[in-house]
């Protein structure tokens, strides 16, 4: 699929622990778009992984979006769009590393924190957005 990633020379790149950690713009050409609901740090009984630990979490919520883009016949490397909620963003910035093994086909992307999501125990949900050729 063509896909040109887009970083303009007026924005600046938001680089954390030496990774770019999205594109500003990403330009597809496409016939099949996926949208996937907020992915939570749930196994498949549906039980929180990781209390306490947003390491874990994150991916857990990684293996989550890998099964969901699966079902719909794609990968992670199809991301074109991830919306991502914590409830502590500095705690998040530590664990790039991980964010960079799912998703360093780097998808734009937006960060935000929040007071709290559906239960207490989740630290990060992401909800994303994949096109298929």
């Amino acid at each position: 699929m063509p896909r040109q990633h887009i970083q303009p020379d007026a924005l600046s790149k938001r680089i954390v622990n030496g990774h770019v950690l999205y594109s500003h713009v990403v330009a597809v050409e496409g016939r099949r778009t996926i949208f996937i609901s907020g992915q939570l740090a749930r196994d498949q009984q549906g039980n929180v992984v990781g209390k306490g630990d947003m390491r874990a979490q994150l991916r857990q919520v990684g293996e989550n979006l890998k099964a969901a883009l699966a079902a719909a016949g794609a990968t992670l490397n199809d991301l074109v769009k991830t919306t991502t909620y914590v409830t502590d963003i500095e705690e998040f910035f530590k664990h790039v590393d991980v964010r960079m093994e799912y998703f360093g086909a780097l998808p734009t992307s937006t960060t935000v924190e929040v007071r709290r999501l559906a239960h207490p125990d989740f630290l990060v949900e992401v909800e994303a957005i994949a096109i298929l050729e």
